[in-house]
């Protein structure tokens, strides 16, 4: 490597190996079943607690392999560029923008330790009481619903194979 190329040479991204994997999480939390089937709120609420809850699901799915368990906080970086960045879009400037996300980032850390302890027990109780908890419904939603998909999901993630994962392709 010449000493230019040392000097402004690009440096790729860690983060970019789970840029595929990010855009499956978002394209799972926003399938319609979420919404129509289990009446979560489509909602800006309702979206962040979808979000928030494959993400979760994802990452207990990472933290089973040691050279995944590591590298989730990698993929949570992205989770906050693109929460972030979808927040300076509502209008959200530098002034408040960090505590908003101080309290997102809290609000997801919680979760994931809800969701951890829910997919990991074999009885519906612990999962149900966290999406109780977790997920904003309109008047008709199912808390059971989203459970039973969500553990789905979490099936789904434990038969899939690490480059599988991160190329997203989730066997469903």
């Amino acid at each position: 490597m010449s000493l230019l190329t040392k000097i402004f040479g690009r440096q790729t991204d860690p983060r970019d190996r789970f840029v595929p994997l990010w855009r499956g999480i978002v394209a799972i939390a926003r399938e319609p079943q979420w919404y129509a089937d289990c009446g979560v709120a489509d909602t800006q609420e309702g979206r962040f607690d979808m979000l928030s809850a494959v993400l979760a699901a994802v990452i207990v799915r990472m933290e089973r392999d040691e050279g995944l368990r590591a590298q989730a906080a990698l993929l949570t970086e992205l989770f906050v560029e693109d929460i972030e960045g979808q927040l300076r879009q509502q209008g959200i400037g530098d002034p408040t923008l960090g505590k908003r996300m101080g309290k997102l980032m809290s609000a997801l850390g919680g979760r994931i330790g809800a969701y951890r302890a829910g997919l990991a027990d074999t009885g519906d109780a612990a999962l149900t009481e966290a999406v109780t908890r977790n997920v904003t419904f309109h008047e008709a939603g199912s808390t059971a619903c989203v459970a039973e998909r969500l553990r789905a999901l979490h099936r789904a993630l434990q038969e899939t194979p690490n480059d599988a994962l991160l190329r997203a392709e989730i066997a469903r």
